[in-house]
């Protein structure tokens, strides 16, 4: 905007000047002639009168001298009554031209070498017509025509410099607020909560900067609301957990009681986590960087290990594969153990007892995949269940447990799908990518994306049967 203005301005004020400092020269330099021809003819009006009275050589030479222009000035008398014809003075007009202005009566200019010359008819007391002739140099024509121009000059440069200059000055007034707001709308979005623009400018502008700040601060408090809620709620649920902590103690010795007692210390600590984390208003967990994340076949044993104990009081078939060696994912322990809790929980709550499940891991080249599956009914509808908060329709259920996968999956430019498993139920795939970029799905590298997750799954179609 800033450049573009000055453009505009540069290109306006040059029209501008050229349309007027062109005509004026012009003007200058006819000025210039006319006061050199007039002063010519000033000269040749001061040899007028002395031609009316005596054309002697003599008393002519003296008046010519006396008028000071001796050297520019000649006089042509014609001969008449037997008296011969005078001609005083260097004469550089033609004869054609000199007979012309006697025979016509009347002032002419005519163009020589150098210059120009005024020819001024004269009535002599004889009858016959005498003719000035007064030389005009060139030099004298243009004087002070080149100065002019030159000053006409310097002042059209010094008004387009004066325009862009003060074009640039509005440019940087209007572009500057322009550019804080969308600094600030960068660093809201960085999560900078203190982001603010000042409010000035161009009215535009600042009713732009005070609106921004306004929803600024609606986002702070909007947040603030969010954490002490959330604050709130889990701080509710401790006298609930306190309940079950003291019955689970009381539950004596054996792997029942055991597991119960550690899901109680587990739900404790996860409720301690979300209450700081609100208070403090920090994130959860940081973002995985170079160096961080988990190992995601360890977390799977972990997970598989805490339901198995749910599973054989079930009666339900499992199996794990792919977990029997390290596989390094960008993400963090409690986020992939979370959404592991919240799809196998599904799985539990979902379906009947005795209904098998299984958990594949497979490290690829560039990303690494899990699958959730199991033999239940299947979800007839999964792009509802991947909406937040819609949930399954049945009791308990928020729809807030895959909404989890899913952040985490896009969280490293993953996703999450839904399908058919081979066990005949459902089948969540986790895409986890390893490298952070945005999964393609379009055009010719979109393809290949999908042949390599289509080769990558098919490793599992080989050997996912239970036992």
């Amino acid at each position: 905007m800033r450049w573009a203005l000055v453009r505009v301005c540069l290109a306006v004020t040059t029209m501008v000047v050229v349309a007027f400092a062109v005509p004026l020269g012009l003007v200058i330099r006819e000025m210039a002639r006319d006061r050199a021809f007039s002063n010519a003819e000033r000269e040749a009006a001061a040899v007028a009168p002395a031609l009316s009275i005596t054309t002697e050589r003599d008393q002519l030479e003296r008046v010519v001298a006396s008028a000071g222009s001796d050297a520019g000035m000649a006089v042509h008398i014609p001969a008449s009554d037997g008296a011969a014809a005078v001609d005083l003075g260097r004469q550089r007009a033609a004869d054609e031209d000199i007979a012309t202005v006697r025979k016509l009566g009347r002032a002419s200019t005519t163009a020589v070498s150098d210059g120009s010359t005024l020819l001024q008819p004269v009535a002599l007391s004889s009858g016959e017509i005498a003719v000035v002739e007064v030389y005009v140099p060139e030099s004298e024509v243009s004087n002070g025509v080149g100065t002019a121009w030159a000053v006409l000059a310097l002042v059209g440069a010094a008004l387009v410099v004066g325009s862009v200059a003060v074009a640039d000055r509005l440019g940087v007034r209007m572009v500057q607020p322009a550019q804080r707001l969308v600094e600030g709308a960068h660093e809201l979005g960085e999560g900078k909560l203190g982001a603010r623009v000042p409010e000035e400018g161009p009215n535009e502008l600042r009713l732009a900067a005070v609106a921004f700040n306004s929803m600024a601060d609606q986002v702070v408090q909007l947040l603030a609301n969010e954490r002490e809620l959330a604050a709130d709620l889990s701080h509710r649920l401790r006298t609930p957990l306190t309940v079950l902590r003291l019955n689970a103690a009381s539950l004596g010795d054996g792997p029942a009681a055991d597991q119960t007692r550690a899901a109680v210390a587990q739900l404790e600590r996860e409720v301690d986590t979300i209450i700081r984390t609100a208070r403090d208003a920090k994130p959860q967990t940081a973002a995985a960087g170079p160096g961080a994340g988990c190992d995601a076949a360890e977390v799977v044993r972990e997970r598989m290990g805490f339901w198995s104990a749910l599973a054989e009081d079930e009666g339900r078939k499992w199996r794990v594969a792919g977990a029997d060696r390290p596989v390094r994912i960008p993400v963090a322990r409690a986020d992939l153990a979370a959404a592991l809790d919240a799809l196998l929980g599904n799985v539990f709550r979902h379906t009947s007892e005795g209904t098998a499940f299984a958990v594949d891991v497979h490290n690829g080249e560039d990303a690494v995949i899990v699958l959730v599956s199991d033999a239940g009914p299947g979800i007839p509808d999964p792009e509802a269940a991947m909406a937040r908060g819609r949930g399954s329709g049945s009791d308990g259920s928020t729809g807030l447990g895959l909404d989890i996968v899913r952040r985490l999956a896009e969280g490293t430019g993953g996703d999450v799908r839904i399908g058919s498993s081979v066990l005949g139920g459902t089948e969540v795939r986790i895409w986890i990518q390893l490298d952070g970029r945005e999964p393609v799905r379009r055009g010719h590298r979109g393809a290949v994306r999908r042949r390599r997750r289509g080769r990558l799954v098919s490793t599992f179609n080989r050997s996912r049967s239970l036992p």
